[in-house]
C-alpha cells in the first residue's frame, strides 16, 4: 500500500514548469531560471528554443557550466545573472517579433530523473502596432527567412503545415519519454519492496527452522537412553 502511494506522489509531479513572459519589440528581455548553488554547488545549464529533450538541449542557444559561459549563439542571448548565487536566467536583447516561442532552461543535477526542466513562453507585442506575435508565425518567418528565396501563399501554407507536423512529432516524443521513465518508476518502486519482502520472508523461514532445530536438540538430549 506505501509502495502505491509513493507512485501516485512520484506521478503527479510534474517533470517540469513553465512560465509566461512578455516582451516588446527593441527591449531587452529577462527570461528567469534559477537552482539552489548552495546546496547542489555548480552545475551545467543550457537553454534552448522549443521542448526540452530528455538529455541536454538539442537547439541550444547558451550554456554554462556553473562558473562561467561556455558556448552561445548569437551575442543578443547572454546570461547575466549571478551564476554564483545559480541566477541563470536568459536576457534576450533588442527583443524582436522573431523571438516569440517556448523556451527551456534545463540544470542537470547529478543522478537518474533529478534535471530540472523550465519552460518559458516568450510573448512579444509591437510598441508601434500594439499586436501581439504569433508564435506558429514567429517559427514559419525562421524557417522561410532561411531559404532565401520569395515566400508565396501556397509556401506559407506549406510551410505552416511541416511546422505543425514537426511540432505534433516533438510533443509524441517527449510523452513517450515521459511515459518510459514513469514505467521505469513504476518497476522500481514495486520491483524494490517485493524484493524486500521476499528477503524478509526467508530470512524468517530460515530463523524459524534454526529454532525448530534446536528444539528437537533439545528434546533429544531431555529424552531418557
Amino acid at each position: 500500500m506505501a509502495a502505491v502511494v509513493l507512485l501516485l506522489l512520484l506521478l503527479s509531479v510534474c517533470e517540469c514548469d513553465s512560465v509566461e513572459v512578455k516582451g516588446h519589440t527593441g527591449q531587452d528581455v529577462i527570461l528567469p531560471c534559477k537552482y539552489d548553488r548552495k546546496y547542489h554547488g555548480a552545475l551545467s545549464v543550457c537553454w534552448q528554443r522549443g521542448e526540452l529533450p530528455t538529455r541536454g538541449c538539442s537547439n541550444q542557444l547558451i550554456s554554462t557550466d556553473g562558473l562561467r559561459v561556455e558556448t552561445r549563439a548569437p551575442s543578443r542571448y547572454q546570461l547575466l545573472g549571478r551564476l554564483e548565487d545559480g541566477d541563470v536566467s536568459l536576457t534576450i536583447m533588442n527583443l524582436t517579433e522573431g523571438d516569440a516561442g517556448r523556451y527551456g532552461c534545463k540544470v542537470e543535477i547529478p543522478g537518474p530523473f533529478n534535471d530540472e526542466k523550465h519552460h518559458i513562453d516568450l510573448t512579444v507585442v509591437d510598441d508601434l502596432s500594439g499586436t501581439t506575435a504569433p508564435h506558429i508565425l514567429t517559427t514559419i518567418t525562421t524557417v522561410v527567412g532561411q531559404t532565401g528565396s520569395d515566400v508565396t501563399a501556397t509556401d506559407l501554407m506549406t510551410t505552416q503545415t511541416q511546422t505543425a507536423v514537426r511540432i505534433t512529432a516533438v510533443q509524441q516524443v517527449d510523452h513517450l519519454e515521459i511515459f518510459i521513465r514513469n514505467s521505469a518508476r513504476l518497476t522500481f518502486i514495486i520491483f524494490i519492496p517485493a524484493l524486500l519482502t521476499a528477503a524478509h520472508r526467508v530470512w524468517r523461514r530460515g530463523q524459524r527452522l534454526k529454532t525448530d532445530s534446536r528444539l528437537s536438540q533439545s528434546e533429544e538430549e531431555e529424552s531418557p537412553a
